[in-house]
């Protein structure tokens, strides 16, 4: 009976059964394979980048996104375009999102990792970076965009935990610990539902 040939996207290969990339020359081990052809077989992520702000009392500012019912509140930022790097997509972002022209300095608080699954077919790689704590009328004077989000909201960490799906609140309890600690969190259990 002949094998039912698999496909690289939903069963990667392992680290031993992967080939090897080569310019040229042959590699030890498994058979050689052009970059192009190579990078067919590694894992495929889409990233994204944020930043994080609170009020003057540490308490954290989200926003509710108008496209998913599922996970609603979302720190400032978003997907990386092509060519960007982290930073300045969560400079960009910020800007595009809240109209805050951000001049601070890249301090990230937290990467973040998940594995792809039903919700969506890639792993997800995320930077979460400081923002720093708004006043109450930097607050107030947020400009949404109203095709992606349509509110922002300020509560302790107590009032956010029922209104965000575990996973979600788990990674702003990674991010306000890491800012809270000075330490970078390093949070991989961000995984799309299967």
């Amino acid at each position: 009976m002949a094998q039912k040939e698999q496909s690289p996207l939903t069963n990667p290969p392992t680290h031993e059964q992967r080939p090897r990339v080569g310019f040229g020359v042959p590699a030890m081990g498994p058979a050689w394979l052009p970059p192009e052809q190579y990078a067919e077989t590694v894992l495929k992520a889409t990233a994204f980048a944020c930043l994080f702000f609170t009020d003057e009392h540490d308490n954290p500012l989200q926003l509710r996104a108008v496209y998913s019912q599922t996970h609603p509140w979302q720190f400032v930022g978003g997907t990386m375009d092509p060519g960007e790097r982290p930073w300045e997509t969560a400079v960009r972002e910020c800007q595009e999102e809240t109209g805050i022209a951000f001049r601070g300095q890249a301090r990230l608080l937290a990467s973040i990792f998940g594995q792809p699954g039903a919700e969506w077919p890639y792993a997800t790689i995320g930077f979460v970076f400081e923002g720093g704590r708004l006043t109450g009328d930097e607050i107030k004077s947020l400009t949404l965009d109203s095709t992606e989000h349509d509110e922002a909201r300020v509560l302790p960490m107590s009032q956010w935990r029922p209104l965000m799906p575990q996973r979600d609140f788990a990674r702003l309890d990674a991010v306000v610990e890491a800012r809270r600690t000075g330490s970078t969190a390093h949070f991989e259990s961000w995984d799309w539902e299967n």
